[in-house]
């Protein structure tokens, strides 16, 4: 069986994280959580630290790091179990590229970009620059769709799309993450051509991949949903996030990834 063929036959596994600190993720159990759920591809957000190509050589991984320029400071990765081709490191754009925040690579004929959009939470001016790159961000991805091949990008987008997306809402909508206009832009960027899989595989059951670290906002599940898996020309399904993993801040979100017959043979609906 060839590599194609079995990835029309079972698919990929994908899970995106916001590690919050790769060495922080890996004292908490980074190691025993991949080698218990097996992604095929592994998109890692906030990495804080240079390229660490052995982490989890040992559980077969092979990886491309982008970090940023500045030492201890956000970088992406992706980290696959098998062969990672035509990686390509940012996206030709000196402010979003000097803090390492795009990064894709083919893996079993889909391209899998891992996305780190930034926060305007610190301060007007961070939000200027949030609201500065959303625009050049989809320009990115427009020529990444225009390729066509298919695609998932997975990441941390900093932004709460609509109300079932967090759970205080109505105290949130003058706050970085969910300002009118950033709720706006996600709405024109996934009217581009993305699903956001995790909402069509949900409905409009609340679930949340962010928790904040005050008020016990975790055991209280008061979270955002702000990290996404969005999909085009492919089908998804099984779509969940891992609340129990507890390795940073963020839980991991996981789905399959199939082509469109594989994922109507198994009886599953399509989520394109």
């Amino acid at each position: 069986m060839t590599e194609l063929e079995l990835d029309r036959s079972v698919g990929l596994k994908v899970t995106t994280l916001n590690v919050n600190g790769l060495r922080s993720a890996l004292r908490k159990g980074l190691l025993d959580w991949a080698a218990r759920e097996r992604p095929d591809v592994l998109l890692l957000q906030e990495v804080r630290a240079d390229p660490m190509p052995d982490a989890l050589a040992g559980l077969g991984y092979q990886g491309a790091w982008f970090p940023a320029q500045k030492a201890g400071y956000s970088g992406v990765a992706i980290l696959a179990r098998r062969p990672l081709e035509d990686v390509q490191t940012g996206m030709a754009h000196a402010e979003m590229d000097a803090e390492g925040r795009v990064i894709s690579a083919v893996v079993g004929g889909v391209r899998f970009a891992s996305v780190y959009l930034p926060s305007g939470s610190s301060g007007p001016e961070r939000q200027g620059f949030k609201d500065r790159v959303l625009g050049d961000f989809q320009t990115w991805t427009d020529a990444l769709l225009a390729g066509g091949m298919p695609v998932v990008i997975g990441g941390d987008y900093n932004v709460a799309h609509r109300e079932v997306d967090l759970k205080n809402w109505r105290g949130n909508q003058k706050n970085s993450g969910f300002l009118p206009h950033e709720r706006e832009w996600m709405t024109r960027h996934l009217a581009s051509g993305l699903t956001d899989t995790h909402r069509a595989w949900l409905g409009e059951q609340a679930e949340y991949t962010w928790w904040s670290n005050r008020a016990n906002a975790y055991a209280n599940n008061v979270g955002w949903r702000i990290d996404y898996l969005l999909a085009a020309g492919v089908d998804v399904r099984d779509v969940r996030v891992g609340r129990d993993a507890r390795l940073s801040d963020h839980a991991p979100l996981s789905a399959q990834v199939l082509p469109g017959a594989a994922a109507r043979a198994a009886g599953e609906g399509p989520v394109r």
